[in-house]
């Protein structure tokens, strides 16, 4: 039986901070907040967009706010999430290898996004299995989205490793 790797998206297959931060920014900007820069940026990124929103909004992120911040951030990122981000060095060429072994990716970015993105990448074919933070009811590091993947590629867990 061929092991199962699990791979996370941001910071481990691809560099979306530059991305990220610009549309980060772009709600700032409407919100008059000042431009953070991308290292701000990152300590805010781990828990999916509603909480890096609420995160950006600083002093003004009321209910409202966050939720009008959300749907500007979720439109402005699908227009732009490609724009800087890459491959890290190697990637593609690694997955090319991994051909003994199934392939999956469990992200906390929207699988709508994640599954845009490996595509515009040229790595979605490399996946048996792509999984994103709504694709559960529990996001990450909540084992549900592993136990999928391993139901998938009929995996098992002791041959599994990932995130």
């Amino acid at each position: 039986m061929r092991p199962v790797l699990i791979f996370d998206l941001d910071g481990t297959l691809v560099d979306s901070k530059k991305d990220l931060t610009e549309s980060v920014n772009h709600i700032r900007y409407q919100f008059e907040l000042p431009v953070l820069t991308e290292g701000e940026i990152a300590r805010f990124i781990g828990n999916g967009a509603l909480m890096l929103i609420r995160r950006a909004l600083e002093n003004q992120a009321t209910e409202a706010n966050v939720q009008i911040a959300l749907q500007m951030f979720l439109s402005y990122y699908r227009a732009h999430m490609l724009d800087s981000t890459r491959l890290y060095p190697g990637v593609g060429e690694t997955l090319d290898r991994l051909t003994d072994c199934k392939l999956a990716v469990l992200t906390n970015k929207p699988v709508h996004f994640t599954c845009a993105m490996l595509d515009g990448l040229g790595i979605y074919r490399h996946f048996a299995s792509v999984y994103g933070g709504n694709s559960f009811d529990h996001k990450k590091p909540d084992p549900v989205g592993v136990y999928q993947i391993l139901s998938d590629t009929k995996g098992q867990r002791d041959e599994a490793r990932g995130p």
